[in-house]
């Protein structure tokens, strides 16, 4: 369903009772809600739970932010390794901002609320700026941004820095699993094949790079978050 919230329009999935208590899912960089595991979804449906998950603005079937035209990613890394300031053409509490007014479009006053990685530091975002509106938070596999973190290896921010060869899928599947194989756990390993289709998949129902751009500019230049983690006081797990 389309749902209209902070100026854009965002496509957004429910499942679950509608009284039951909600569940919102913020996913990463650059992912769909697509990306959530079904047997996530039906396992939290059963549990008693009315789940909300969304496309982010500038990916999947939610509103492009096109007219904000699109960073130059490696001068803006430069920029923050020389500890110069970012511009980024919106910020994380703007997604934030875009989470709640999917809530309160659905008539939904407190979430239980999850977020991977940059859907992390969404959530992280919400619980603290509106801490009325948060029943619990789960950070996965996220950060705080506090100064002094061990960033990514390098490795991974090469390849989070490269493209790839083409916008063909099979060139965009490639690249991505290349990127997954770098962050993922070995001791969790994944069925590939089954993956790579998930990825096809997902490039057929949208792939727009210049999103994820501006996706990862939000990010980098969320600099002050960790200083508004104190004032989280709903059940929390990292």
């Amino acid at each position: 369903m389309k749902i209209p919230s902070n100026g854009l329009t965002f496509e957004v999935e429910v499942a679950g009772h509608e009284r039951a208590p909600a569940v919102l899912l913020t996913m990463g960089l650059g992912m769909q809600l697509t990306a959530w595991p079904t047997a996530l979804l039906d396992a939290l449906v059963q549990a008693g739970f009315r789940v909300i998950r969304y496309d982010n603005r500038d990916v999947g079937l939610s509103d492009k932010l096109d007219h904000l035209g699109q960073p130059n990613l490696l001068w803006q890394f430069m920029r923050r390794r020389m500890g110069l300031r970012l511009h980024a053409p919106y910020r994380l509490q703007d997604m934030a901002q875009d989470a709640l007014g999917i809530l309160d479009a659905l008539g939904v006053q407190r979430a239980h609320l999850v977020g991977v990685s940059m859907g992390g530091m969404v959530s992280q975002r919400i619980a603290a700026t509106a801490p009325q509106r948060a029943l619990s938070l789960t950070s996965v596999m996220s950060s705080s941004g506090a100064p002094g973190l061990p960033g990514p290896r390098p490795e991974v921010s090469r390849a989070m820095m490269m493209r790839p060869r083409s916008r063909s899928p099979e060139d965009v599947v490639n690249h991505t699993l290349g990127i997954f194989r770098l962050i993922g756990s070995p001791a969790y390993p994944q069925d590939m094949a089954a993956f790579r289709q998930h990825l096809l998949d997902g490039v057929a129902r949208s792939d727009h790079p210049a999103g994820v751009v501006r996706q990862m500019l939000a990010v980098m230049s969320d600099s002050g978050r960790h200083r508004l983690l104190d004032r989280i006081g709903c059940p929390t797990l990292v």
